[in-house]
């Protein structure tokens, strides 16, 4: 038998790379172990859910039975969770949500859920559909059980594609149902309302966290490039170059695509979409590398007219949406009725602190331009 080498204090050099490996597999492990778990735990109380409703509907069981089913279970199993009346009532709903089908309960996306989120499509949702929508976004993107209730309560599923846009004729079908989904209308800036408040010591961290919420609301593939992006134009003529200035610059790597927004502080102008068809061409022609897609636009309002809107995109070939933005729990409609129109002072305040927020993250000071319309 061979002995081990001795130990000279000598770090192999291949030693490093054969940690990292054994980390790597560990934490696949735990994963697949917390994953497994998670869904036998699902299994068992749709399981107990199932026979809870069928002896029901098959003997005429009452409530209080599972009371006493939850009292003699508690008995039986003291060092286990999850066995409360609350919960039991809630396994009993999860399985009549959920009736039995061919395909078993792990393999649906609720299956994939940890329980707290389970219980929240429960209980904050009737509609099977948005249910499903619900669970199958969550687990596509990760959402925790407070995300997941925050999409919930701003009606995400509502608002996904509800952008007007030039799309349709603007890109390949293909590319536009894809692009169409990733914008929302309206969208809910109310985490950056004025009316916030914050000490003075926490303003940075503060302003981290608003920027955070904005990527949020913005979606999952939303990286933010910079605000106040330059696009320096060279003069043909031999005169100096021309300057303008993005509000802000996002890149979508689910699309492949830079996004161009324009925030504005009034109600939808046709003479929006002109100029961005403009900052679309100009970001194609400086910052489009080889192998991304056209760049998108999104000018954000606090109001539109329908009509206008629609009319002012129907013959541009540039992919441009217009979306509404809203704070503090109002939603404006198409119209920016009368008895809303109170609140659009605010939004210039809005505007500058959204803008003073995104600088602040990326530490990119940059001019600002002067022509905001």
């Amino acid at each position: 038998m061979t002995s081990p080498p001795e130990d000279t204090g000598v770090q192999p050099a291949a030693y490093g790379e054969l940690l990292d490996d054994i980390k790597v597999r560990i934490r696949r492990a735990r994963a697949g172990a917390a994953l497994a778990v998670n869904r036998a735990l699902i299994e068992l109380y749709w399981d107990i859910g199932n026979e809870i409703l069928r002896r029901e509907r098959a003997e005429g069981w009452g409530a209080k039975i599972i009371d006493r089913l939850a009292a003699d279970l508690r008995r039986e199993f003291p060092g286990m969770t999850g066995l409360s009346r609350a919960n039991l009532h809630y396994m009993r709903a999860f399985a009549e949500a959920w009736t039995a089908e061919a395909e078993p309960i792990v393999q649906r996306p609720v299956g994939q859920l940890p329980w707290g989120q389970n219980i929240v499509l429960l209980t904050k949702l009737k509609d099977r559909a948005a249910r499903l929508w619900y669970a199958q976004k969550a687990v596509e993107h990760g959402w925790s059980r407070s995300v997941l209730e925050a999409q919930i309560l701003t009606g995400v599923r509502e608002r996904q594609g509800g952008a007007i846009s030039s799309f349709a004729h603007a890109l390949p079908p293909a590319d536009s149902e894809l692009v169409r989904d990733a914008i929302k209308d309206p969208y809910n800036f109310e985490f950056l309302s004025p009316g916030s408040e914050a000490k003075e010591r926490d303003l940075e961290t503060a302003l981290l966290r608003d920027v955070e919420s904005f990527l949020m609301e913005m979606g999952r593939g939303f990286a933010l490039v910079g605000r106040q992006w330059p696009l320096r134009i060279p003069n043909s003529e031999g005169g100096p170059d021309s300057e303008f200035f993005i509000d802000l610059l996002f890149f979508n790597y689910l699309l492949n695509r830079f996004v161009v927004i324009d925030l504005k502080v009034e109600s939808f102008k046709p003479e929006f979409a002109g100029k961005m068809n403009f900052y679309l061409n100009a970001v194609d022609e400086l910052e489009r590398q080889p192998g991304q897609e056209e760049s998108i636009g999104l000018i954000l309002c606090p109001g539109r007219d329908r009509t206008v809107t629609e009319w002012a995109l129907r013959r541009t070939a540039a992919p441009i949406a217009v979306s509404r933005y809203v704070t503090d729990d109002v939603t404006l409609t198409d119209s920016a009725p009368s008895e809303l129109r109170h609140a659009l002072p605010e939004l210039p305040a809005l505007a500058s602190e959204l803008t003073r927020a995104l600088g602040a993250a990326t530490h990119e000071p940059r001019r600002c331009r002067d022509d905001r319309s």
